[in-house]
């Protein structure tokens, strides 16, 4: 018998229903950014006013965070229609990366606007203290931040817990694991915002308490070196997906397993898979058949592989097939 035609390519995948789906919720996600920037969007201004009245650099950093953080929210949420669109010829596997290459370019942002420039703040106000105002305002600001940007890291918190729940992880497993770098990008920017806030308050209460500018100088470094921890860990994350990165070992498993136990297939020699997107899948087998599967039975347990993938997984948007015969048993 003749070996069965390779590189069979699957159907398009059916709509969104299934036991188990690795990927992110498009829309949930776009609610969490659009929570984010406008939390940003609110505070930004007034933290920019606050810091030239009370004459905090740390303060003037935490403008900074905001407006890198506002423009940030715009490109990815840019970048979640843009990665909607249909493949076409000259994409034939669509524009989901464009997620993870706006989610890079963020992580630039972070780098650049926020990071520099909070590093640069506190250096010049310790070598070169400036004239402190009243701190009144700039108190206040930070707590109404501190409000607003607890309102968007709950949003954001919600949909990780809802997304972990689905998949049985931990919240924070899962914003490591996740391939939404979006979301991701969103959990991190609002965490970090906080804990600059923290830092902030902090510096201007020890500003006041010691008279010292240093101490205002020092917090506004603590929040660049925070951003340029949380820029390589989203620039980190972008760059492999933007790479090609396969599905984590659960989801292996569950495609593995899904192949392995269609009927007709003997083994699955080799399985590789890669994220096209937070929502797209490709995967590629090489498949063993017993020795008296003939071409036209290949094709069915093809399809019924397909048909067992994207109803497991509904991420599942591609899949390539290398059908191999195994030699009967007590041949040569």
């Amino acid at each position: 018998m003749g070996r069965p035609e390779s590189g069979i390519a699957m159907k398009d995948p059916p709509g969104p229903h299934g036991r188990y789906a690795p990927g992110g919720d498009s829309g949930e996600t776009r609610k969490t950014v659009l929570a984010a920037g406008a939390a940003n969007v609110a505070i930004a201004g007034t933290k920019l006013v606050a810091g030239l009245i009370a004459g905090s650099s740390a303060m003037m950093a935490e403008a900074a965070h905001s407006l890198a953080d506002t423009l940030n929210e715009a490109f990815l949420l840019a970048s979640l229609g843009r990665s909607e669109r249909p493949a076409d010829r000259r994409h034939p596997f669509g524009y989901g990366k464009e997620r993870y290459f706006w989610s890079l370019i963020a992580a630039v942002g972070i780098f650049v606007a926020g990071a520099g420039y909070s590093v640069y703040e506190g250096v010049r106000e310790i070598a070169s203290p400036g004239e402190h105002g009243d701190p009144t305002v700039a108190f206040l600001v930070l707590a109404l931040a501190f409000l607003f940007e607890g309102l968007s890291l709950s949003r954001a918190t919600y949909q990780v817990r809802k997304e972990a729940r689905t998949r049985g992880r931990e919240p924070l497993d899962h914003v490591r694991r996740t391939p939404d770098t979006t979301l991701k990008a969103a959990v991190l920017e609002d965490t970090a915002a906080l804990v600059g806030l923290t830092l902030a308050a902090l510096g201007l209460a020890l500003r006041e308490i010691t008279g010292s500018g240093v101490w205002d100088g020092v917090a506004s470094i603590l929040i660049g070196l925070l951003l340029v921890a949380v820029a390589l860990t989203l620039g980190r994350s972008s760059m492999t997906m933007l790479i090609g990165q396969s599905v984590d070992r659960e989801t292996w498993r569950a495609i593995n397993e899904e192949i392995g136990d269609t009927p007709g297939v003997s083994s699955v020699l080799e399985l590789l898979t890669m994220h096209l997107g937070p929502d797209e899948l490709l995967v590629a087998a090489k498949v063993a058949f017993a020795d008296d599967i003939s071409a036209d039975q290949a094709e069915d347990i093809a399809d019924a592989i397909d048909d067992r993938l994207r109803r497991r997984l509904p991420i599942v948007r591609h899949v390539f097939l290398d059908p191999t015969q195994l030699r009967p048993s007590g041949g040569p």
